[in-house]
């Protein structure tokens, strides 16, 4: 298993130290876990695609702190990115903006834009400043499969693969950033994620919604993706038969349904959304570490965040179909 380390200021030092030497690191952000390299480093980052298995044409994210560490990335921030920045920034909001020569095209998967965001968690925060360095971090998962948002997730995922792990505990919001496009004042939201639609309409109008997509234009796009190893299925309880139900394992939103089923998990008993993202990954992975041979999921209410878990089931689904 990969070196986990409690995230202390000395392990942070080190951690940035292994960023600015070219290695990688696993650390906790408010979302999911990223798995992070120097992101003006080519070698570094394409070690990235090597032990996700991703392919190059799935762009990173990069990961700042401060403007003057956006300009390094940025070749110009509209108007209307500023207006999200004050409001979103630090925080799970990513944006796609024309990018510098400097940063690799490796990073970007050679589009002529890079997708970043300013992480709020704070070691996500003091890793980047003691690095001194942008770092572009997917999630620290093998492509395609459950986000981890515990270190240990990483650490079963990787062995070895990963210099050194960051360990903070489970990350609050429990789902990836939301990727909004903004350019020639265009606002189109490419994937849903941890900012509800809701909540950047309220600041900058009406927005665009990109369909999924097979070359991506921003990482998260693919349409089958964050999927666990055991198949998934979304269903109500009703519509499924007492046969399957000893074999699977069900992941209810709020209400605990009729015996039958393997295993349980319910994403909130308060049928609060914001609940329900942050413990979506958590409860898959423990669904998907029993060995069973389906999981079902019941749909969750598509309003402010339920549409970002619908959008992962959806994607997970996709992969057992």
């Amino acid at each position: 298993m990969g070196r986990i380390v409690q995230a202390t200021p000395e392990a942070i030092e080190e951690a940035a130290t292994i960023i600015r030497q070219g290695g990688l690191v696993a650390f906790p952000t408010e979302t999911v876990y990223g798995l992070g390299a120097n992101a003006l480093d080519a070698t570094a980052a394409s070690r990235i695609f090597e032990v996700k298995r991703r392919p190059a044409f799935d762009p990173l994210i990069v990961h700042v702190r401060g403007q003057a560490m956006l300009q390094e990335v940025a070749a110009e921030v509209p108007e209307r990115a500023r207006t999200l920045i004050g409001r979103f920034w630090p925080g799970p909001l990513t944006l796609v903006l024309p990018r510098r020569p400097k940063v690799p095209s490796v990073v970007t998967a050679g589009l002529p834009t890079v997708a970043v965001r300013e992480p709020s968690h704070p070691v996500a925060s003091e890793l980047i400043r003691r690095a001194g360095v942008p770092v572009a971090a997917p999630s620290a998962n093998p492509f395609g499969r459950l986000s981890p948002t515990r270190a240990e997730h990483v650490a079963r995922y990787f062995g070895e693969g990963v210099d050194l792990i960051l360990d903070a505990g489970r990350t609050p919001h429990g789902i990836e950033s939301t990727i909004v496009s903004v350019l020639n004042e265009r606002v189109v939201v490419l994937r849903l994620g941890a900012v509800p639609i809701e909540e950047i309409e309220a600041v900058v109008g009406p927005v665009e919604l990109a369909r999924p997509v097979d070359r991506p234009t921003a990482p998260g796009q693919l349409p089958s993706h964050y999927a666990p190893a055991t198949p998934l299925r979304i269903a109500r309880p009703e519509e499924i038969g007492q046969e399957e139900r000893r074999r699977a394992g069900y992941l209810a939103f709020r209400d605990v349904p009729e015996d039958g089923f393997a295993a349980v998990r319910v994403l909130s008993p308060h049928g609060d959304v914001r609940e329900a993202a942050a413990r979506l990954f958590d409860l898959l992975h423990e669904l998907d570490a029993l060995g069973l041979e389906a999981i079902y999921a019941e749909p969750v209410p598509e309003e402010g965040l339920g549409r970002a878990i619908m959008d992962r089931l959806r994607r997970a689904s996709l992969r057992a179909s």
